[in-house]
C-alpha cells in the first residue's frame, strides 16, 4: 500500500517533480524486496538463470562478437570479452558470457541496432512513431500530448524505444542474425517484429509472466521467457517470408490477429491427438511449476504460433474458416509424420552459427510445404470440413503419401535422425507436394 500511494503520487505530481516522486517509489520499493527476498526467494536467482541462458546461447554470443569485430565496431580486447579459444573453451565447460560481459555485449547490439534504425526510416512508420508517447510519463502525455511530435529528439527516441524491445526481449543477436539469415533489412526486421509481436498479443504474455515474481521459481519464469522469444522469432521469421502479401504493420496486425485469437479460444477442438499430448504435457509442465492454468495453457500454446500464423493465411487463401483449415493443416501433419519431422529438426544439435541456419531452413521449409499441402486439400474439397478435405487428399494421392509415410518410419526406426537424413525426408515431402 505505501508503494502504491507513492507511485500514485508520483503520476499525480507536476512534471517538475516526476523525478523526486519516482525515486522515492522505487527505492521504498527496493528497500521492501531487500527485506522479502530472503525469505520468499525464488529456487535460483536471477544472476544464476542469466548465466544459464548465456551458456546456451554462447555460439550465437561468439558470432555476433566477431561480426562486429570484423565491421570495426567492436574492439574484443578493448572490452576484455573473450577470444575465439577462449570461447570455445567455455562451451566445452558449458560455460558462456559472465553478466559484466553480456552488460557490454547488450550495449554495443543497442549501440549497433540504432545506429541502423536512425539512418532508415523507421522513425517516420505510422505505426512504430506511436513509441514517441510511450516514452514519457502519463502526465507528460496528458498535458503536453499535442506537442510531442514535435518535440527535437523525435526520430532519436523512437529508434532507442524499438531497439530496447528489440534487444532486451529478443537478446543481442537477434536484428543481426536475422538479417543474416533472411537478407532483410534492420527496418524490414523491425516492421516484422512489431508486427508478430501485436498480432501474438505477445506483450499481455510478457506481462503475465513478470507478474508471477516472488511466486514461481525464478527457473519457470526464465523458462518461460525463453520460450516466448524463441516463438516470437520463429513468428517474425514468419512474417519476413510474408511481409509483401501482408501490407504495412496495422494492415498485416488486423489481417492475422483475430484468426489467432479464434485458432487459441478453439485449440482443444482442432488437435490432433499426437498433438494433444504434447500440447497437454507442456501445460502440466508449466502448471507443475506453479504457473495458473489460463497462463500455463497460453504459454504451452506459444508452439504453435508458427502453425498458427499459416493457419489464417491458409484460411484467408481458401476462404476457409479458422476451425476447418486447423483441421486440414494440424491433421495433415500428423498423417504424414511431418510432426515427427519437425521435433526432429528441433531436436538437431548445432555447433556454430551456419548449422543454426540450416536448423531454421529446414524448419521453415518444413512448415511452408505443409502449408501448401494442406491449401490444396482445402481447395479439392471447397465445401467439407478439414478433416473430411485431408481424408480426400490422402485418398487421391495414396501412392505419393505412402511413400513418404515410409520413408519417415524407416527413419524414426533408425533412431535420432541428422541434418542429412532430414534433408532427404524434406526432399520427399517436395516431391509429395508437386515441387
Amino acid at each position: 500500500d505505501t508503494f502504491r500511494k507513492l507511485l500514485l503520487n508520483s503520476q499525480e505530481t507536476d512534471e517538475t517533480d516526476i523525478g523526486i516522486a519516482s525515486c522515492e517509489a522505487s527505492a521504498y520499493l527496493a528497500r521492501h524486496l531487500a527485506l522479502r527476498w530472503g525469505s520468499a526467494r525464488a529456487d535460483i536467482s536471477p544472476d544464476e538463470v542469466a548465466e544459464h541462458l548465456a551458456a546456451e546461447r554462447a555460439r550465437e554470443h561468439a558470432h555476433f562478437i566477431r561480426t562486429l569485430e570484423r565491421s570495426g565496431d567492436l574492439d574484443r580486447t578493448i572490452e576484455f570479452l573473450p577470444t575465439e579459444e577462449a570461447f570455445a573453451d567455455r562451451v566445452k565447460q558449458g560455460h558462456g558470457l559472465t553478466r559484466p560481459e553480456l552488460a557490454v555485449v547488450l550495449s554495443y547490439s543497442k549501440i549497433w541496432l540504432y545506429n541502423q534504425l536512425i539512418a532508415s526510416d523507421v522513425p517516420e512508420d505510422p505505426f512504430l512513431s506511436a513509441e514517441l508517447a510511450r516514452y514519457f510519463p502519463v502526465p507528460v502525455q496528458r498535458r503536453y500530448g499535442n506537442l510531442l511530435a514535435a518535440h527535437p529528439l523525435k526520430r532519436e527516441i523512437i529508434a532507442t524505444a524499438i531497439t530496447n524491445s528489440l534487444v532486451n526481449r529478443m537478446g543481442p543477436s537477434f536484428a543481426l542474425r536475422a538479417s543474416e539469415d533472411t537478407g532483410a533489412s534492420v527496418a524490414a526486421i523491425a516492421r516484422a517484429y512489431a508486427i508478430a509481436r501485436e498480432a501474438t498479443s505477445m506483450r499481455d504474455v510478457w506481462a503475465d509472466i513478470e507478474a508471477l515474481d516472488m511466486k514461481v521459481p525464478a527457473a519457470v519464469q526464465a523458462d518461460m521467457l525463453a520460450e516466448a522469444s524463441r516463438q516470437l522469432r520463429h513468428a517474425t521469421y514468419w512474417v519476413l517470408g510474408h511481409q509483401q502479401r501482408l501490407g504495412d504493420i496495422d494492415a498485416a496486425v488486423a489481417a492475422l490477429s483475430p484468426g489467432l485469437i479464434a485458432l487459441n479460444l478453439g485449440l482443444e477442438a482442432v488437435l490432433p491427438a499426437g498433438e494433444q499430448a504434447r500440447f497437454a504435457a507442456r501445460e502440466a509442465r508449466y502448471a507443475t511449476g506453479g504457473v495458473p492454468a489460463r497462463l500455463a495453457r497460453r504459454v504451452a500454446a506459444l508452439d504453435l504460433v508458427v502453425a498458427g500464423l499459416d493457419i489464417v493465411g491458409i484460411a484467408t487463401a481458401t476462404q476457409s474458416e479458422v476451425p476447418r483449415a486447423a483441421e486440414a493443416y494440424l491433421g495433415l501433419g500428423e498423417a504424414l509424420g511431418l510432426d515427427w519431422l519437425r521435433q526432429q529438426v528441433d531436436q538437431l544439435s548445432v555447433d556454430g552459427h551456419w548449422p543454426a541456419v540450416a536448423r531454421s531452413t529446414l524448419r521453415d521449409q518444413l512448415y511452408a510445404l505443409q502449408a501448401r499441402l494442406a491449401t490444396a486439400a482445402l481447395r479439392t474439397n471447397s465445401r467439407g470440413t478439414g478433416a473430411a478435405a485431408v481424408a480426400g487428399w490422402l485418398d487421391r494421392n495414396a501412392a505419393g503419401a505412402a511413400a513418404l509415410k515410409r520413408t519417415i518410419a524407416d527413419m524414426s526406426g533408425s533412431g535420432a535422425a541428422d541434418f542429412a537424413t532430414l534433408s532427404v525426408a524434406l526432399q520427399a515431402v517436395r516431391k509429395l507436394a508437386g515441387d
